[in-house]
């Protein structure tokens, strides 16, 4: 499929003009939609699928957020912009942009205010376990590596992930629902079934503009004038195996499960390359081991093919799985039976049991590790545990138990059978206000984009924290929709 640009001059017959046009209807499309509007211009939004949604429906729609938002201080947490800047900054280097991440330190509380304006709901309570999300209706989770090793002593944590007022994992339907009929109430012009196809243009080379969208819709190919800009906002590629090879074949090859919605196939990136924007950080994406629940698990200890441990186990799920896939394999998850619990029921992560045994010698041999480095590895570690200080690799006291056996391993090799969900963290280059920036650095005039078709706040894998997607998508977004109409 072609994305190449059509020239203005060619169109013989506009269907329809507006002031600013949205590609894709998930959380970022109707954040810009409902933003360009809210700032006077005269907006249309296309959607590929049948209905509203895209990967934000998939999704638990939980979103980072802090610096101090209305849960966080009605919970008791004194959460500063600062902590949150720095941690951001800190775990998304070298990639992070400055800008992108102050913006959203400086915004978050406000923006979480904006949404519940809307009538997006959340309750005034934390959930205090370790989990990969609130499965009760309570808001407040820790969901990146705030408590862990390295950044548990460089900035002052709170939790900053806000699950919606529902239980269970069902905030992404409930939250598209209300931003959907937040668009409906608005004179916003709905396109479903209509897919982008390529941008309109005035003129080819650098002094362009983009001034248009061609649609497919009703199997027609129709044309549609932009009279301040076209945002894309289609999501991001882990859908698209050719360009997963091309930019991402690592993260390709060690994610078992690509999440994201069936568009997820990078047409809003490749437009944007097809008008000379830049496309950064397309290597990078999010990869999970996601093991906890239960809790107990985080008592174990991850070891690699030589039996040796890699990483602080009681950092984030995501964290660990991108530490994991640079082992030698095989990579195994190393745990007391008793701490066992009821992992079969309860987690997500569907690793088999690859080995037990009463001893670490027996254990060792079922999993054809070497036994004399395993058992100086838990030897290591359970003299760590009973000192409270795991001066190896800083797992917190909280979680520092000793393996005493009988042991269980589980099997988290990428391809052995675990579930290992992936996606992308790379898009369009572009300013802190969605503006599309050219190869050379300049923007290019009339085109943004927001979500994961942009290169947004979340960068690394190893950095990453649940909700920044949603959070990043929807706060993106607005800036764009805002930018766009003011124009």
């Amino acid at each position: 499929m072609s994305f190449s640009p059509i020239l203005e001059k060619d169109v013989v017959t506009w269907t329809d003009k507006k002031d600013v046009l949205v590609v894709g209807f998930g959380g970022a499309g109707a954040c810009s939609a409902i933003e360009a509007f809210d700032n006077g211009a005269s907006v249309a939004i296309f959607e590929a699928a049948s209905e509203s949604g895209g990967s934000t429906k998939l999704s638990s729609a939980e979103l980072y957020l802090g610096g101090g938002t209305t849960v966080q201080k009605a919970v008791g947490y004194d959460d500063s912009v600062e902590d949150v800047y720095g941690y951001l900054m800190d775990s998304n280097g070298p990639q992070a942009d400055a800008a992108k991440v102050r913006a959203y330190a400086e915004g978050g509380a406000a923006h979480l205010d904006w949404l519940m304006a809307l009538g997006v709901p959340f309750k005034m309570s934390e959930y205090p376990q370790r989990a990969m999300m609130a499965l009760t209706d309570d808001c407040l989770l820790y969901t990146g590596s705030e408590k862990a090793w390295p950044y548990v002593e460089k900035y002052k944590h709170a939790p900053r992930g806000h699950n919606l007022y529902i239980e269970g994992d069902n905030g992404g339907p409930l939250f598209v629902k209300i931003i959907t009929e937040a668009v409906e109430q608005r004179d916003i012009d709905i396109h479903i079934e209509a897919r982008a196809l390529r941008l309109i243009v005035d003129s080819f080379g650098p002094q362009q503009r983009v001034v248009g969208l061609v649609v497919r819709e009703d199997m027609q190919e129709r044309y549609y004038r932009a009279n301040k800009g076209v945002i894309l906002c289609a999501g991001g590629f882990v859908m698209n195996a050719e360009m997963m090879q091309q930019y991402a074949p690592e993260l390709a090859k060690a994610g078992t499960v690509p999440i994201g919605n069936p568009n997820d196939t990078g047409g809003g990136i490749q437009m944007g390359l097809s008008v000379g924007g830049r496309a950064i950080n397309m290597h990078e994406g999010f990869l999970s081991v996601p093991f906890y629940p239960p809790a107990t698990l985080t008592h174990g200890i991850f070891v690699n093919g030589q039996g040796q441990r890699f990483i602080n186990e009681d950092a984030y799920h995501g964290r660990i799985g991108c530490y994991l896939v640079r082992q030698t394999y095989p990579v195994y998850l190393v745990l007391n039976v008793e701490d066992y619990a009821d992992y079969e029921t309860a987690s997500w992560l569907a690793a088999p049991v690859a080995g037990t045994g009463e001893t670490v010698t027996e254990l060792a041999e079922e999993l054809r590790l070497p036994d004399s480095a395993l058992i100086d590895t838990i030897n290591t570690y359970n003299l760590a545990a009973q000192s409270g200080n795991d001066e190896q690799f800083h797992k917190s006291e909280e979680w520092l138990k000793p393996l005493t056996g009988p042991f269980v391993a589980l099997d988290c090799t990428p391809g052995a059978g675990a579930f290992l969900p992936h996606f992308t963290l790379g898009g369009l280059d572009t300013t802190v206000d969605g503006q599309v920036l050219s190869v050379q650095g300049e923007v290019i005039s009339g085109l943004y984009a927001a979500g994961r078709t942009a290169c947004g706040v979340p960068r690394r894998g190893d950095g990453y924290a649940s909700g920044s997607s949603v959070g990043d998508a929807t706060f993106s977004g607005r800036r764009a929709g805002r930018q766009a109409a003011i124009a």
